[in-house]
């Protein structure tokens, strides 16, 4: 199980104000010298329903002022779309800890920019010492869908990154083609069920089944299954009676902008 802290309700959607306020002014700033980089980051928590503690927070791209990630990552098409892997979790991590995150911290990357290069990982290395977040409490994350032109040199790489004690998790897995390839050759640390075979699982048996047996296969090979998406209390009360235990969706927390959210545990009204 991973690194986890217990969520203190008083406390949550607080932070250091002055440190958080600070940080999140940077990227208004670095907009105004350069409107191609202009991004903050809002954050949801992945929670254990069981232990009714945070296990990780999910940094998600957000604009300086709060708007969606679509008109963020539509500045970052093509041949800058690496950009934002390089420069992004830099500043998710730097937030995170004036937000004084101390448990994982999931960040997203595109698969080529791991493949590639392992630069975009190596400067969220060194972003992560110098603010004093270690480094084993960062998960990369990256999308089922996403296509992965060299898989021998991402699984190399995958290696090299797991050597500084990180973390893999695929994201919206069951959404794409290669999954059952992906857990085969790389055998992340988390998988996150994709939102489409969560909605409305309680009454759909093609979806269970689906379910049931990836959280099996899982289960078999030591990795984390993470139920993403969840929105109603009767998604969420058949994925626990299947012995999932790690959630995130708006039923337990909605994003926050700049900001960590308050928690909601079952059971729920």
């Amino acid at each position: 199980m991973r690194p986890m802290f217990n969520e203190n309700p008083a406390a949550a959607g607080h932070s250091r104000p002055g440190n958080a306020h600070n940080i999140a002014r940077s990227s208004r700033e670095r907009a105004s010298a350069d409107g191609r980089f202009d991004f903050s980051f809002a954050y949801q928590p992945i929670v254990d329903a069981v232990d009714r503690s945070v296990v990780s927070y999910e940094a998600l791209v957000r604009g300086p002022a709060g708007e969606p990630a679509p008109e963020v990552l539509a500045r970052y098409s093509g041949s800058d779309a690496h950009l934002l892997d390089e420069r992004g979790p830099p500043f998710a991590i730097a937030l995170a800890v004036a937000l004084d995150v101390t448990c994982d911290l999931n960040l997203n990357y595109l698969p080529q920019s791991l493949a590639v290069s392992d630069k975009a990982v190596k400067l969220g290395i060194h972003a992560a010492e110098r603010c004093g977040f270690p480094p084993e409490r960062l998960v990369l994350e990256v999308t089922e869908g996403e296509v992965i032109d060299d898989p021998a040199r991402f699984g190399m790489l995958i290696d090299v990154y797991r050597s500084f004690g990180l973390k893999l998790a695929i994201d919206d897995f069951g959404a794409g083609h290669s999954g059952l390839n992906l857990l085969a050759d790389f055998q992340p640390d988390q998988v996150k069920l994709d939102m489409k075979l969560i909605r409305g699982i309680e009454s759909n048996s093609p979806r269970q089944a689906i379910v049931r047996a990836i959280a099996q296969v899982c289960l078999d090979l030591g990795i984390d299954v993470i139920a993403e998406g969840v929105e109603t209390a009767d998604e969420y009360g058949w994925l626990a009676e299947q012995q999932i235990r790690l959630f995130q969706g708006y039923l337990f927390a909605k994003p926050a902008f700049a900001a960590l959210p308050t928690v909601r545990y079952p059971p729920f009204a």
